[in-house]
């Protein structure tokens, strides 16, 4: 595929020339400032807003995170974009299409970087995305609707793409980075959006049509938390740890337990997770 080199601007020009997909971004609402494109991306859904539609944003206000964290959005340095997917799904599979959802979409991701940045991106379970055990992105999938309006999810991934190493707060210094700072060098966010609503397209597509064994092998190939000793904090307020075993088919995360309960398993839906070792 062939990827703009020379512009770095986000217009809908750009854009909309670099695009090669089918559905995704053809619909495209492009934002100087908002307090979150997850939140405007909701809004347009329930107004209507068809399968596809992509928001993108130059920056964000009150940019979140995975268990309602805030995320640093710098002004015309990285990627913040949402995209609303109309669910078709029966409801014998729509539980399992829900639970992969967000983890294919952060597949998509590290598979845009790699065609883009050539750099390998690797996946902390559930979302995030990682280069050098360093935070470089995320997704946050939301879903709502009514029988009405047809049930929609807003998949949400945000990419530090440019912000300089320097440029991170004093708190995130160590702990994220970006493809520039990997790179050495400025990358196109044009070509990486083009890259990124591809892959999307693609897993999502491949996720409605395959069973969960497929969609399993993709995200596991990725998930570097798989084989690690990890803690993982709780919305209980609860800290469990042990070892990552394996993703579930209906992509938990099985836990085998150390300390007083070492061996027992858990399967955990949610949760933060931090490496051990």
């Amino acid at each position: 595929m062939s990827l703009p080199t020379a512009s770095q601007t986000l217009t809908p020009e750009t854009i909309r020339a670099a695009l090669r997909t089918k559905t995704f971004g053809r619909t495209l609402h492009i934002l100087h400032e908002t307090p979150s494109t997850n939140t405007a991306a909701m809004a347009l859904a329930q107004k209507g807003a068809e399968d596809g539609t992509v928001v993108v944003a130059e920056r964000q206000t009150a940019g979140r995170g995975r268990l309602g964290r805030s995320w640093y959005s710098p002004a015309g340095e990285n990627l913040y974009c949402s995209v609303i997917v109309r669910q078709t799904q029966s409801q014998t599979r729509l539980e399992e299409w829900l639970s992969w959802l967000p983890l294919l979409s952060a597949v998509a991701a590290a598979r845009a970087i790699q065609a883009v940045a050539a750099l390998q991106a690797r996946l902390k379970w559930p979302n995030d995305i990682l280069i050098n055990q360093q935070k470089l992105g995320g997704v946050l999938c939301e879903s709502n609707g009514s029988r009405s309006q047809g049930r929609f999810v807003v998949v949400g991934i945000g990419i530090n793409v440019n912000t300089p190493r320097h440029a991170f707060p004093d708190e995130l210094r160590d702990l994220a980075t970006s493809l520039a700072a990997e790179a050495g060098h400025r990358i196109n966010r044009v070509a990486l959006l083009s890259a990124l609503l591809s892959e999307l397209e693609l897993c999502i597509g491949n996720l409605s049509a395959q069973p969960s064994a497929e969609v399993k092998r993709e995200y596991t190939k990725l998930c570097s938390t798989l084989g690690r000793q990890v803690r993982v904090s709780l919305a209980s307020g609860e800290s469990v740890e042990g070892q990552a075993d394996a993703i579930n088919p209906d992509g938990s995360l099985r836990l085998i337990r150390n300390g007083a309960n070492a061996g027992t398993i858990l399967d955990l839906r949610a949760g933060d997770v931090t490496h051990v070792r």
